[in-house]
């Protein structure tokens, strides 16, 4: 018989086990409720990781045509070489970089990117992999566990315009812009756009990324689409831009600046359009669709022609005679002088002490239209001599010289325009000689090509100052409109109408009666002004300015080239051609194009980046 202590003993055992059976149900249902609601993203995330894949579908960079839709930039198909860290064995790392033909460090270096990337997400090893190294790789594929391919794309450039320095290239992100580009969808290996256009309207052009979205095993294989491929997106096409340039006249001017180093840059005067940008030295763009080494990347770099220097915006060079102009207009607004008054010219301009500036003849009682026309150096040395260093300086900056532009290049100089702060800094006592060089475009003074053409442009249209830009409009992937880029509209200069086209009318006559007259248009009157800047490192640098027609101009360009003596025997010829090129769509002297591939420039161990100092010189 059982007594009533044992059943209470028994009773309590049971109490006991029921109690631990509720508190472990309840530890287990506390835990359940931590995983699926707690912490449900987080776990889910890291399931997704280990059993879904994402896919990412490239949209088509956009493509970039000139100003009549010629193509000068679009795609091609291309393989990459991808690895998801999580699946790679690294036994294999030889043998990848075996068949792929690299250096096994680099494919280390990309292996830790990728992994500090995401573990379980397939990242770029290496792009533009040849078709028949590629072939090799998938023949050891099951050697390779967590290497895989996609199909790409990379840029082709099929047009023989080469606009280097204005269309810029794609190179693969990293270092500290893929750390700051993470959150806008880049991953180690992807291409982004480097100078120029494609660096500028990188969003525009790389469009919006798609998603495929597989299930895979736990080798990462793919096995399915996941969800029947309901979260799969889209891909975006990049937009098509379509350019200011002009292709034809972009080839012609490339082709005369053939063994010369120098830059031309050619606007419509009337809305800042870019027709034409041309630096030289320049660059191959066809070299940056296959992986560039680094001791490629370096000799680009090193090389005494700096073609990746963009003489075109950064080239900070004295303008010579081509100043003239500018320096009547400032003096004829500030009343230091009126149209009918003279200078007298008796080939020098004395500056005391014995000493002086010379002129390169004697030009005996001259006023403005005739001074500009026979670019008399004793008149601007005296009208500088005469003017406001400060009133110079503003008026020079409004044309947006001694600063940089905002607008779609910005590989850009300010350049050097004095005033009496500078003077001060840089010399602390100083008199009115020190800035009499200026008169005549020389001494401490720095334009670049950039600068001058929007420069002649005010003078063609007669005081009207525009912002040169390369984007004529943008094309919506998804609707085909045409958006029109954000101009600012021309601004007036504080020079009044009729003392700028007293200055545009002397143009004209330098290219009918003056320094221009071998190279004026046959059957178009036009406007124009030689300069020779003295350089210390060799030939003067031959500088033009001009433009075209003369009534209603349609293009103004400004030509320098380095070492390569006077104005009229290089930089003119070149800007007359182009000017014929674009408003007639054809050339009508060869004569002057032989001519032209037959001038040089002289050698110069490296590009003028920087202003120099000398006395000044004559046309």
């Amino acid at each position: 018989m059982i007594g009533d202590s044992g059943l209470d003993s028994q009773s309590d055992r049971a109490r006991i086990f029921s109690i631990v059976i509720v508190v472990v149900l309840g530890l287990l249902m506390a835990r359940l409720v931590q995983l699926q609601v707690i912490n449900t993203s987080e776990y889910t995330g890291e399931s997704r990781d280990n059993s879904m894949r994402e896919l990412r579908v490239l949209p088509a960079r956009g493509a970039v045509m000139d100003r009549n839709g010629i193509v000068l930039v679009d795609n091609q198909p291309a393989f990459s070489v991808r690895v998801t860290p999580r699946y790679f064995d690294p036994n294999s790392l030889p043998l990848l970089a075996e068949l792929l033909e690299v250096n096994e460090e680099v494919l280390v270096e990309r292996l830790r990117q990728a992994s500090e990337f995401r573990e379980y997400l397939p990242s770029i090893l290496l792009n533009g992999v040849p078709f028949d190294r590629l072939s090799r790789m998938l023949e050891r594929i099951d050697d390779l566990k967590g290497v895989d391919y996609e199909a790409t794309q990379k840029r082709r450039y099929p047009s023989p315009v080469r606009a280097s320095h204005a269309l810029g290239y794609v190179r693969e992100i990293g270092g500290d812009e893929l750390t700051q580009r993470q959150s806008s969808g880049y991953r180690p290996g992807d291409l982004i756009g480097q100078r120029g256009i494609e660096r500028i309207y990188e969003q525009d052009l790389r469009g919006r990324m798609g998603s495929d979205f597989r299930l895979v095993n736990v080798h990462g294989q793919d096995v399915s689409s996941f969800r029947k491929g309901v979260e799969d997106v889209d891909p975006v096409p990049g937009r098509d831009l379509i350019l200011t340039l002009d292709a034809d006249l972009q080839a012609l001017a490339e082709s005369l600046f053939v063994n010369k180093r120098g830059a031309a840059v050619a606007i419509d005067p009337s809305t800042g359009e870019i027709l034409s940008l041309v630096s030289k030295p320049d660059f191959d763009l066809d070299q940056f669709t296959r992986q560039i080494t680094s001791q490629q990347w370096a000799g680009l770099n090193a090389s005494v022609s700096k073609p990746l220097f963009n003489r075109a915006t950064q080239s900070v060079q004295m303008p010579g005679s081509t100043w003239k102009p500018l320096i009547a207009m400032i003096a004829l607004q500030e009343g230091v002088i009126t149209p009918e008054e003279t200078v007298h010219c008796a080939g020098y301009h004395p500056m005391g002490r014995g000493k002086f500036f010379r002129c390169m003849h004697v030009h005996g009682d001259i006023s403005v239209v005739r001074a500009i026309q026979e670019s008399c150096n004793t008149f601007f040395f005296e009208m500088m001599r005469r003017l406001d260093v400060n009133a110079f300086a503003r008026h020079a900056r409004q044309l947006g010289f001694g600063q940089t532009t905002d607008t779609d290049i910005t590989e850009q100089q300010a350049g050097l325009i004095p005033d009496s702060s500078y003077f001060n800094r840089t010399h602390g006592r100083w008199t009115v000689g020190y800035q009499m060089n200026i008169g005549v475009g020389q001494g401490e003074l720095g334009v670049t090509p950039f600068q001058m053409a929007r420069y002649v442009a005010a003078v063609a249209t007669e005081g009207l100052v525009v912002t040169p830009h390369l984007i004529k409009a943008s094309v919506d992937p998804e609707t085909g409109a045409l958006e029109a880029p954000d101009v600012p509209p021309p601004t007036p200069l504080d020079i009044r109408a009729e003392y700028v086209g007293l200055a545009k009318e002397a143009m004209r006559r330098v290219m009918v009666n003056g320094t221009g007259r071998g190279v004026q248009i046959p059957g178009i009157e036009s406007g124009g002004k030689t300069g020779t800047a003295q350089n210390p490192r060799g030939r003067d640098d031959s500088v033009f300015i001009m433009f075209a027609p003369f009534e209603n101009p349609q293009i103004a360009v400004a030509v320098m080239v380095e070492n390569a003596g006077f104005g009229g025997s290089a930089a003119a010829p070149i800007a007359s051609l182009m000017a014929e090129q674009y408003i007639t769509g054809a050339i009508s002297r060869e004569w002057l194009v032989s001519r032209m591939l037959e001038t040089r420039s002289d050698p110069l161990p490296e590009p003028k980046t920087s202003v120099e100092i000398r006395d000044a010189t004559g046309d």
